[in-house]
C-alpha cells in the first residue's frame, strides 16, 4: 500500500485550520516524513499516527516553517524508546544546521541519526527509489520524487490454468526467464503481467525554474506549493515561490495524473476556488486542495 496522509498544508503562517507544513508517505514498513514544520509531532496525535514508526525525515530547506517541528520531534522519539536508525536527508550545505540544532536542544537519546546532504537518486531498495533535485529558492532547497518500480506479478488465473505449482518455479519467470513444466515451455508473457510503478512528487518553496518538469514528469501524484495567484506573479518571483498558473503549466508539460496544491497563501484562504480556476487554465486534470489530515491511497 502507497499512502500520503498530509499533516500539515499552509504557507509560512499557520491558520486555525493550517498547520505548517509537512507530510508522511507510507509504503509498507517505510513511513517518510517530508518536512516538519511546527507542531507536525500533534499534528501525528490527531491523526492517530505512531512517530515512532518513522524511518526517514526529507528536509527540502532550512526554513522555519519546515523545519520547527524537527527538535520536538526528534526529542518525542527517545522519550518513546525509538529504537530504529533515523535517516535525515537535507540539501547540501544543511546538515551543519541540523547538528547546531542538536547542540541547542540537548536530550538523551540511544537512537542513531544518520545525517546525509543528497542529490540525485540518494536511496534505493528492490521496490522503490528516492531522487533529490536542486530548487531555486532563498536558500538550498531540495524537490523530493519517491518512485515505486514496476513489478513483475504472477497472473493466478493463467498459472491456475497450466497446472504450475506455486514455489521456486516461478522465481525463474520473475525474473523474465522461461521455464519448463511437464515437457511444455512457458515464457514469461504466459504466466505474468507488469504491474506499473508509482511516482509521487514533492516540490516544495521554489521559483518557477526548467528543471521541475523533467523531475516530476508522468508523476501519479504531483504535491507543489502554489503560494500565489498570477497577478503577484511578480511577488512571487521576487520571493522565490510559484503561482497557480505557472504550476498548471508545469503539469500540463509534465503530464502528471494528478496535482495536490500546498503552501497556499492566507489570502486566498476562503477564496480556493480562484486558485483552481487559475491552474485550470493550463491544466485540465484532476487537482486537489488538500486539507490537514487528509489520506491518500494510490492504488
Amino acid at each position: 500500500m502507497l499512502k500520503i496522509t498530509f499533516l500539515g498544508t499552509s504557507d509560512q503562517i499557520p491558520s486555525s485550520r493550517r498547520n505548517h507544513f509537512s507530510a508522511l508517505l507510507t509504503y509498507d514498513n517505510e513511513n517518510i516524513l517530508v518536512d516538519c514544520g511546527e507542531g507536525t509531532q500533534r499534528q501525528f496525535r490527531k491523526a492517530n499516527l505512531n512517530p515512532c514508526k518513522i524511518t526517514k525525515i526529507f528536509i527540502t530547506h532550512w526554513h522555519a516553517d519546515h523545519i520547527l517541528g524537527l527538535p520536538g520531534m526528534l526529542s518525542t522519539l527517545a522519550a518513546s524508546g525509538y529504537n530504529g536508525t533515523l535517516q535525515i536527508y537535507c540539501p547540501k550545505g544543511i546538515s551543519k544546521n541540523i547538528l547546531d540544532m542538536l547542540k541547542l536542544f540537548p536530550f538523551y537519546r540511544d537512537y542513531k541519526i544518520e545525517l546525509k546532504e543528497v542529490s540525485g537518486v540518494f536511496f534505493e531498495s528492490e521496490d522503490f527509489y528516492l531522487e533529490a533535485c536542486e530548487m531555486k529558492h532563498s536558500v538550498p532547497c531540495n524537490a523530493l520524487s519517491f518512485v515505486l518500480k514496476d513489478k513483475i506479478r504472477i497472473d493466478k488465473e493463467k498459472l491456475k490454468k497450466s497446472g504450475i505449482p506455486s514455489g521456486p518455479i516461478l522465481s525463474s519467470i520473475k525474473k523474465g526467464q522461461s521455464i519448463v513444466f511437464s515437457g511444455k515451455k512457458y515464457s514469461p508473457k504466459d504466466l505474468t503481467y507488469l504491474e506499473k510503478g508509482k511516482k509521487i512528487s514533492f516540490v516544495l518553496d521554489t521559483a518557477l525554474n526548467s528543471k521541475i518538469s523533467s523531475f516530476v514528469k508522468n508523476s501519479d501524484l504531483f504535491v507543489c506549493e502554489s503560494t500565489y495567484l498570477d497577478d503577484l506573479k511578480d511577488q512571487a518571483k521576487e520571493h522565490f515561490h510559484m503561482t497557480a498558473l505557472q504550476v498548471g503549466n508545469v503539469s500540463k508539460k509534465s503530464k502528471v495524473k494528478k496535482v495536490a496544491l500546498v503552501h497556499i497563501s492566507q489570502r486566498y484562504e476562503a477564496k480556493y476556488n480562484l486558485v483552481l480556476d487559475e491552474i485550470k487554465k493550463e491544466y485540465s486534470g484532476d487537482v486537489l486542495i488538500p486539507k490537514d489530515l487528509d489520506s491518500f491511497n494510490l492504488d
